[in-house]
């Protein structure tokens, strides 16, 4: 499938295909039938992080050129990152060289000779030495400052451009937590998320750190996705319950949002208010608890985020979309169309575009 390669001028002028959870059955719509499809007592979950400017460039020991990418929101000075070697987003990840061989007490640079931050590396996983622990040389504001003036977001080489920090942030971003763009709430504009409201349908948010979808080191890539903290509002805990009761479905906008609420329940035993962080994997194995649809990009065969979905829907099903959205041309990546998995037989919108 070919990849979005730029930010479109209108965030909703997207695609939308559907796929019924039980039947398999494929729609193609625009995205400003979402509305439609969703019916009077659901309930939209979002994901509100904002995306960070998660990758610095800069030097480590003898002046080797790096570059660090956040894996999400740290704790005060100290961050978790993933370390690449010279070159830009402009090279595929997996043919960038190698970056320099890197150990605890190693100093990291970024910025210029006149202006610039240092981290001290403080741990290297085991598993993967190219994930880092790293602590900074300043912390609270002065740390925030130095992050937005040396860092960008990150981005991968199917893209045309340099991304626009704004670019990447959804129309209700919050706080910034996420290391890539969330990217499923990004097509969802003001007028789509008004038409849901007047349709009946609920809107709530959580907040995610959406981690890195890649990064050309093989040892990393198998971990991913790696833990990721998330906060769970009460109203949301609320909003879920009410439309439980009244037999509405929820539907998550995004990958991160169905991975936060079922880790929350897999931790506590329920869905519960508050922060965590969440370790789980979910697959074709996992039964889901909180989530009955879902709103989410093109995901490839192979992908984690591919294995996610088939806690919804059949791999065959999904398999089937696939080969359909390649055929009918879909965008994919964090720029592209969009899917809505859920039980739609019956739901008038998707009724009327079938027939």
């Amino acid at each position: 499938m070919r990849p979005a390669t730029r930010p479109r001028d209108r965030r909703d002028d997207a695609r939308l295909l559907t796929i019924d959870r039980r039947s398999g059955a494929l729609v193609d719509r625009e995205l400003d039938a979402l509305p439609e499809l969703l019916v009077p007592g659901d309930l939209l979950v979002v994901n509100d992080a904002a995306t960070l400017p998660a990758s610095l460039s800069g030097w480590g020991p003898g002046a080797a050129a790096i570059e660090l990418r956040l894996t999400g929101i740290g704790e005060g000075r100290r961050w978790r990152a993933a370390l690449l070697g010279a070159g830009s987003w402009r090279t595929p990840t997996e043919a960038r060289p190698l970056p320099p061989a890197i150990g605890v007490g190693d100093r990291l640079s970024f910025g210029s000779s006149r202006l610039s931050i240092a981290a001290t590396v403080v741990a290297t996983d085991p598993r993967a030495p190219r994930l880092l622990t790293v602590d900074f040389d300043v912390d609270g504001d002065a740390l925030w400052a130095a992050l937005y003036r040396f860092g960008a977001p990150i981005q991968y080489a199917y893209l045309e451009e340099d991304l626009a920090l704004w670019s990447v942030q959804s129309a209700f971003a919050g706080p910034p937590w996420a290391a890539e763009m969330p990217s499923a709430g990004r097509p969802l504009s003001w007028a789509i998320l008004d038409a849901l409201r007047r349709r009946g349908v609920g809107l709530a948010s959580l907040t995610h750190a959406a981690g890195l979808s890649s990064t050309g080191d093989p040892a990393i890539d198998r971990l991913l996705p790696l833990p990721e903290r998330y906060a769970i509002p009460a109203a949301t805990v609320a909003a879920i319950a009410r439309a439980r009761a009244r037999g509405g479905r929820v539907i998550a906008a995004g990958t991160t949002v169905l991975r936060a609420l079922e880790g929350c329940v897999r931790a506590h035993g329920e869905l519960r208010p508050g922060e965590g962080i969440t370790d789980l994997v979910i697959d074709h194995a996992t039964t889901l608890t909180q989530v009955d649809g879902i709103l989410t990009g093109m995901h490839a065969p192979g992908e984690s985020h591919r294995r996610l979905l088939e806690a919804l829907v059949a791999p065959a099903h999904l398999e089937a979309a696939w080969v359909h959205a390649v055929a009918a041309g879909y965008l994919a990546h964090e720029l592209g169309d969009v899917t809505l998995i859920a039980d739609l037989e019956g739901v008038a919108g998707h009724a009327a575009a079938a027939a």
